[in-house]
This record gives structure tokens, C-alpha cells and sequence, in this order.
């Protein structure tokens, strides 16, 4: 039995699917899967055995419409899917799906519970949803195959990227994270709330921190390198592999609702998130972090919030979620759990 699975995008949402297609290698040893992904992503499948992927070329031969369909034949011809498990449900994989199932192909598609995600931002119904893995748990179930998603570490870096990154490090030191940028802007903390934060923490332990970031945020890092001691800008300097080596080494990321929130959280690393328009009830939380390193304005104090699913849209009250997250809120939470 193989099985192709399509997700191609964002890379938060294809880390999300590491504990499902770990849990299925090891539960179900004799199905094999094609996980049909960016190239970019292979590295978060780098430690799972028997996995087998497929990078489509979306600026080239599989660019457009046409180059969809020359994607489902190189596909039926290169991989042979028995079954094809839906984990993205876009207008791509729709139509990669309906091909498929006009060749007599059985298709498994992902829920994502649009109706109640819609209810929860109306304010019609303030309840915890379903996590993102676990719904791709559930198409799993749907094609036959129950899955027990990953619950420990599941992206696990080679000696040598793990070699790579050990002298960033600092015995004697506490080595965080930090990721404080985001997509979009109602997922962002105020700059000098953040700053104001580090500041703290660097107050009250010998700390070095490690700005994960992407390249469209390098104007906005300078500030934190202009007003952060001893800050390391990791940015360039390393592979996506090495990059996740050096979260796993860590023994704390501070992170928005993103994709390094998630990368974070599977490689084994303690996450402590910050929230404002969307909310980890939504079922975009950080895997397997206990609720409370989770730091928001509650919706009793703020019943405004959540405003927005995935970050786009506007605030309904100027960024009021965000403004009353004070960097002392932050603070005395994490010195509350003792994760610093």
C-alpha cells in the first residue's frame, strides 16, 4: 500500500505534519508513504525512516494550470499512489485529487473546520478546537489507517548539523530563542515590548539569544541588534538543517504565533508563545506545550479576541490584545514557570 500526501505549504503547517507521518512509519510499517512537499521542507522528515518524497517544480515544469496536469501524470507514473491523503485542500491540490479520482483513486481530504473557526472569531462560540495535528490525524483514519501522532521529539538533527551548531551555545548560560517576528501584523508584539522583555530576562539570568527570523525582517533586526547586548542574528549563517539543530539545542524559544513557534515545538524545545488577534484554541498552538506557556489576554478580560484565524484581516480594537501584554505580564509568567 502506498500512500501520497500532499502538503506543500507553510511551513509551519507541513512541520505540523512530522508527528503524523512519524506516528504512521511506526505504527503502520508496511505502508508506504510519498509525502509530496517542498524541497525546502525535506529536512523536517530528515530522521524518519522509510520516507519517500516528492518535490513539485511550481516555477517550472508544474508551473500553472498545464503544469498541474503534467504534476498528476508525473506523479501516477513516478509514484503510483494506491491512495491520496489530502492534507492541504487548496485549489492545487483539488485538482491534483480530482484527477486522481477520475482515474479510480480513493482521495481522503483534511477537514479544517472552517465553520467553526468562522464561529469562534464571530464570538458565537469561545470553545477549543481541534489541533491541526490531529486533524491530519483524522484523514488518515479516514483512508483506513488509525494514527497516534508523535507526542516527544520528532524532528531529530544529524550528529553532524547537531556538531555544527554545539559551540553556538554556552555552558553555564541559558540559550534562548527568540522569534519575534511574524507574517502578519496582528500576530505582532510590540518591538519595544519585546526588547523591554529580553532586557529582563537578561537581568535576572546570564542569557544569550538567538533571533530566528526570515529575510524580509532584516530591516527590523537592527534595532534589536542596536539595543540587545550580545544578541546572535542567526539569519543567513546556516542551513534549514542547522537551523533546527540549534533550536533543538536550546533550553527555551520565546516565539509569535509562527513557523518557528512549530519548528521549535517538534524538535523537542520548550516554547513559551505570545498571542494577540489569533489564539492557540483555534488549534494553531505550539504541539505538545502545556497551556499556559501559551501567553494571551484572556477572551473573558478581552472578549474581541480571537479576531483572525491565520493573522490577516484587522484588529477590532487597535491592537488592544497586544497593547495590554505587557514585557512584566510576560516576564512574571516565565518566572512563575521557571523557565527562566
Amino acid at each position: 500500500m502506498r500512500l501520497l500526501v500532499i502538503r506543500t505549504t507553510a511551513m509551519g503547517d507541513v512541520a505540523l505534519t512530522v508527528p503524523v507521518i512519524s506516528g504512521m512509519r511506526k505504527q503502520h510499517p508496511d505502508v508506504e508513504i510519498v509525502m509530496m512537499t517542498r524541497k525546502t521542507f525535506l529536512p523536517f522528515f530528515s530522521a524518519i525512516s522509510g520516507f519517500r518524497s516528492f518535490s513539485p517544480d511550481f516555477n517550472g515544469r508544474h508551473k500553472g494550470f498545464f503544469g498541474l496536469i503534467r504534476l498528476f501524470f508525473d506523479l501516477r507514473t513516478e509514484v503510483k499512489p494506491d491512495k491520496i491523503i489530502d492534507l492541504h485542500d487548496v485549489l492545487r491540490s483539488k485538482i491534483i485529487r480530482f484527477l486522481f479520482s477520475l482515474s479510480g483513486i480513493p482521495v481522503y481530504v483534511i477537514d479544517k473546520g472552517r465553520s467553526e473557526k468562522k464561529s469562534l472569531i464571530t464570538g458565537k462560540k469561545k470553545v477549543v478546537l481541534k489541533h491541526s495535528v490531529e486533524r491530519y490525524a483524522d484523514v488518515f483514519l479516514k483512508a483506513g489507517f488509525p494514527v497516534t501522532p508523535e507526542r516527544n521529539k520528532t524532528i531529530i538533527s544529524s550528529e553532524a548539523d547537531l556538531g555544527s551548531v554545539n559551540s553556538l551555545t554556552e555552558p553555564g548560560f541559558t540559550n534562548i530563542g527568540v522569534a519575534p517576528f511574524a507574517k502578519h501584523k496582528l500576530k505582532m508584539w510590540p518591538e519595544e515590548y519585546m526588547i523591554k522583555l529580553l532586557e529582563l530576562i537578561s537581568s535576572a539570568t546570564p542569557c544569550r539569544f538567538f533571533i530566528f527570523r526570515g529575510k524580509e525582517d532584516t530591516e527590523a533586526m537592527k534595532t534589536y541588534i542596536e539595543k540587545v547586548p550580545g544578541i546572535y542574528d542567526v539569519h543567513g549563517k546556516m542551513t534549514l538543517s542547522g537551523e533546527l539543530a540549534l533550536m533543538s539545542r536550546l533550553d527555551l524559544m520565546i516565539s509569535m504565533d509562527s513557523s518557528n513557534m512549530h519548528l521549535a515545538a517538534v524538535c523537542g524545545t520548550k516554547v513559551i508563545s505570545i498571542w494577540g488577534g489569533t489564539d492557540p484554541m483555534a488549534g494553531f498552538g505550539a504541539w505538545m506545550q502545556p497551556d499556559n506557556y501559551s501567553i494571551r489576554i484572556p477572551v473573558e478580560e478581552l472578549d474581541c479576541r480571537p479576531c483572525t484565524i491565520y493573522g490577516k484581516g484587522r484588529s477590532r480594537h487597535g491592537m488592544e490584545c497586544m497593547r495590554r501584554l505587557t514585557p512584566d505580564i510576560v516576564f512574571t509568567r516565565m518566572k512563575t514557570l521557571k523557565v527562566i
